[in-house]
């Protein structure tokens, strides 16, 4: 009988039932007593009662809280030492945040992961759509040593979304430094690799890392193919690959992808049908956000969406991309490689960069992107300003506040529209 396995050693729920029992006895043992012995001149006996009867509480609470406790671990296992009210709150946060829009967010190196970590804040509806066309460092050497796509900008969102612990987010991001053959590796580029070749696909071994790492959401490589990215610059020259683009420090008229005519990820696809809410960037703008634009698939799934979409801006210009480049730059480029119809709304930093990290980032080429917001509001797309700088020796988007003005925007559009 399916009952009595309830009593089966090991579960460890029988010592709490008979602790329950205990309590309840003593509390209709005392009530009782005290119904048919406890007179108002028996100070000590209804002192003892009244004792005996929190007693008997605090042994039914005890009882109760503690098999709620197993029922809880058996359902979340991964938090076998978490505090009871912590496992409760998680779960409550976890289920209000499945109630999310459902967002897609399409980009791919640092930028994209920054935004990912404010984005699981306020859903977990979430759909990482990540260019796979890097050429450098670990990713680069795997995609020719191993016939891979590359998995850093992948899994750096994975790390990014991860809800598992500290200790194996730095797993997976940590970097070997010394070794033949393993110097420059990540860890977890080398774990999506091994697991990519054990279960003989790519979009398989992404899908359970995520497990590993426990994900709010998903992602997914923009496609399975393996393609590479074309610059041709303005002096008319061309260069393949990546890293060969970024490294030739000129002015680039237009990037294409080699093959042109790649599939996009079919999920890839879905995610952009059932999407509320479409983030483009922020990010390289030629390596890392149009490569995914730049797939047929894509574009043509984006520009059927009903999703609201906004592109946001990078707080610098990039050397050897995007250099001197204003905000109506980085928007005219976008458009001129996809279609004027890829965004709704631009969100831009405007809160003032220190002057020491301005000429920190002078000394390598880089500066403040020029906001020329009249241009963009002119072609008829809004704007989103926030103050939302981050500097940790870097100059970087705040992740959280980032997320939260760009949500507070796309609510305030979805809630005109439905009046």
């Amino acid at each position: 009988m399916q009952f009595f396995k309830w009593l089966y050693p090991g579960i460890g729920i029988k010592r709490w039932i008979g602790v329950c029992i205990m309590g309840l006895g003593l509390i209709v043992v005392v009530a009782l007593a005290a119904v048919k012995t406890i007179s108002k001149s028996s100070i000590l006996l209804a002192s003892f009662a009244t004792a005996t009867l929190i007693f008997g509480i605090f042994l039914v609470y005890m009882a109760i809280k503690n098999m709620v406790r197993i029922f809880v671990r058996a359902l979340m296992p991964t938090h076998p030492d978490g505090k009871l009210v912590d496992i409760v709150y998680q779960r409550r946060q976890t289920e209000s945040l499945s109630r999310g829009p459902r967002v897609v967010a399409i980009g791919g190196g640092t930028g994209l992961s920054t935004l990912l970590s404010g984005i699981k804040l306020f859903t977990s509806n979430i759909t990482a759509i990540v260019t796979v066309t890097d050429t450098g460092g670990s990713s680069g050497r795997l995609r020719d040593e191993m016939d891979i796509l590359p998995p850093g900008d992948i899994r750096n969102c994975l790390v990014a979304l991860a809800d598992a612990g500290p200790l194996i987010r730095d797993l997976f991001q940590y970097r070997f430094d010394m070794g033949n053959g393993l110097k420059g590796h990540s860890f977890g580029n080398l774990f999506i690799t091994a697991l990519s070749k054990v279960t003989g696909d790519f979009e398989k071994a992404v899908a359970e890392s995520s497990k590993v790492l426990a994900i709010r959401g998903r992602v997914i490589p923009s496609t399975l193919e393996k393609i590479s990215l074309v610059g041709e610059f303005m002096d008319g020259t061309t260069l393949e690959g990546e890293t060969n683009i970024t490294e030739a420090q000129k002015p680039l008229r237009n990037i294409r992808l080699n093959p042109d005519d790649c599939s996009a990820c079919p999920e890839a696809l879905d995610a952009i049908e059932n999407a509320e809410f479409i983030i483009l960037g922020p990010g390289s703008l030629y390596t890392s956000i149009l490569p995914n634009l730049l797939i047929q698939d894509i574009l043509s799934a984006i520009l059927k969406s009903d999703a609201y979409k906004v592109y946001v801006l990078n707080v610098m210009t990039q050397p050897g991309e995007t250099d001197e480049f204003s905000a109506w730059d980085h928007l005219r480029v976008l458009i001129d490689h996809t279609d004027p119809r890829i965004v709704d709304a631009c969100f831009v930093n405007v809160s003032p960069i220190p002057s020491a990290m301005v000429a920190k980032y002078g000394e390598k080429g880089a500066v403040p992107v020029k906001l020329d917001l009249e241009m963009i509001r002119e072609k008829g797309y809004s704007v989103i300003e926030g103050d939302i700088l981050k500097i940790d020796g870097q100059v970087r988007h705040d992740p959280e506040e980032l997320a939260r003005l760009v949500f507070e925007h796309y609510f305030k559009i979805a809630k005109m529209e439905r009046v």
